[in-house]
C-alpha cells in the first residue's frame, strides 16, 4: 500500500547548458545548444532555455537546431564535470534519505516517507534540497511531490524551470482526468497515436478503458496505464539500480556506404562493448544492433543466446548476422550501435582483441 508514501522527483533544469552557462558567464542569458556542432553530424544533446522558444529540443540534429535559432551557440559536452557537479547533487541527495534512485546524471526520484510526517512537509523538504543545490552547484533544480513516482515525475515538469509542484491525494484523480495523454509518464509519440485512435486522448478517457482492452491493446503496459489512469503505481524507489545493458552507439560524420566501412566501424563497437563487459566483469544472452539511415529511419535488431555470450568472436557472428537483416551497403548509414542485455556475471568473455 501507499498510503504513507512521500516520493519527490527532482529533475536539473537544463542541467549541461546550465552548467556552461555557470562555468562561462560569456554565455549567460544566450541560446546555448550543447552537442555536437552542425557541420560534424552532431546531435543536441540539451539545451538552454533560451534557446527552446525557437524548438530546439534534446536529440534533434544539430543542423536541425542551427536552422530554427542561428544565433545559438553550440558548447562541446564536458561529460567529466557533469558527472562531478552530478556526484556533489546526489550527495545533498543523501543528506536527507538513504532511498535515492538516480535515473541519469540530472534526475532522481527520492523516497523521504522516512523523514516527513506528511505531504505538505514533503514539500518544504523539497524546498531544503532545492535552496541546498543552488547553494552549492549554483543550479536550479524542478521538483515534484506526491505519493507515487508516476504522479511525483508529472508534477515536477508542471512549473519548469526551478518550480516546485505538489500532487495530493485528494487531488490526484481530477489531476489525472485532464491530463493529456501526451504527458503520461511511458506514453511515447507512437503509443499516443494509436491511444488517439481508438479515442484516447486524456486521463479520463484512458480510465473509462478496461483493463482487459488496454491489456489486449497495448500488451502487458496496458496494466501499468490503466492503474496509471487511476492514480496508482506501486513501484518503490530503487536506491541501486542493476545495469540492464552495455553498449555503445556512433554518429558518423559522413554517412557509410560500403560494406568495408560498416564492418570496421562494427568492430570498434563491439571491441568497446567486450572491454567494458570485461571491466565489470559481465557477460550477457541478448545483443542487440541499431542503425540508423541517412533518411533518420531506425531499425533495431536483436538475437538472444540460451546461454551467456563466450567471447568477441561469438558476438562478432552475431553482430554480423543481425547485419543481414538490415539494408546496410544498400542505404547510407548515420549511426551504428551495439549493446548487450540480459546481464550475468561472467569471467568468461574475453576481448580477444589479437585474434579479432
Amino acid at each position: 500500500m501507499d498510503q504513507q508514501r512521500y516520493i519527490v522527483h527532482f529533475d536539473m533544469d537544463a542541467f549541461f547548458a546550465s552548467i556552461e552557462q555557470r562555468d562561462f558567464p560569456a554565455y549567460a542569458g544566450k541560446p546555448i545548444i550543447v552537442g555536437g556542432k552542425p557541420g560534424e553530424r552532431g546531435v543536441v544533446a540539451t539545451c538552454s532555455y533560451e534557446a527552446r522558444p525557437f524548438g530546439v529540443a534534446s536529440a534533434m540534429p544539430s543542423t536541425t537546431a542551427a536552422r530554427l535559432c542561428p544565433q545559438a551557440i553550440f558548447v562541446k559536452p564536458r561529460f567529466e564535470v557533469y558527472r562531478q557537479v552530478s556526484a556533489q547533487i546526489q550527495r545533498i541527495f543523501r543528506n536527507y534519505t538513504d532511498l535515492v534512485e538516480m535515473l541519469s546524471l540530472d534526475e532522481a526520484y527520492l523516497d523521504v516517507s522516512d523523514s516527513v510526517a506528511s505531504i505538505e512537509a514533503a514539500r518544504q523538504l523539497a524546498y531544503q534540497v532545492k535552496n541546498q543545490i543552488l547553494k552549492e552547484t549554483q543550479l536550479t533544480v524542478s521538483a515534484g511531490i506526491s505519493y507515487n513516482k508516476f504522479l511525483a515525475k508529472i508534477a515536477s515538469d508542471m512549473d519548469k524551470p526551478n518550480g516546485c509542484y505538489l500532487i495530493s491525494r485528494k487531488d490526484s484523480l481530477d489531476f489525472v482526468a485532464q491530463l493529456p495523454i501526451g504527458r503520461f509518464h511511458g506514453i511515447g509519440k507512437v503509443t499516443q497515436k494509436r491511444m488517439q485512435e481508438i479515442g484516447i486522448t486524456t486521463g479520463l478517457d484512458l480510465r473509462q478503458c478496461t483493463r482487459e482492452l488496454l491489456i489486449k491493446k497495448f500488451g502487458r503496459v496496458g496494466d501499468y496505464y490503466y492503474h496509471a489512469a487511476r492514480g496508482i503505481d506501486h513501484r518503490p524507489v530503487v536506491p541501486k539500480r542493476p545495469r540492464k545493458s552495455v553498449g555503445t552507439e556512433t554518429t558518423f560524420r559522413h554517412d557509410l556506404n560500403h560494406n568495408d566501412a560498416i564492418y570496421e566501424a562494427l568492430k570498434q563497437r563491439a571491441l568497446e562493448v567486450a572491454r567494458i563487459l570485461t571491466s565489470r566483469n559481465l557477460s550477457g544472452r541478448t545483443v542487440t544492433l541499431k542503425v540508423k539511415y541517412a533518411d533518420f529511419q531506425q531499425v533495431t535488431r536483436s538475437h538472444t543466446l540460451d546461454h551467456p555470450l563466450t567471447g568477441l568472436q561469438e558476438m562478432w557472428a552475431i553482430i554480423l548476422g543481425l547485419l543481414q537483416k538490415t539494408q546496410a551497403g544498400k542505404r547510407p548509414i548515420r549511426l551504428l550501435g551495439i549493446a548487450v542485455s540480459n546481464l550475468c556475471s561472467s569471467a568468461t568473455l574475453r576481448q580477444e582483441q589479437l585474434k579479432f
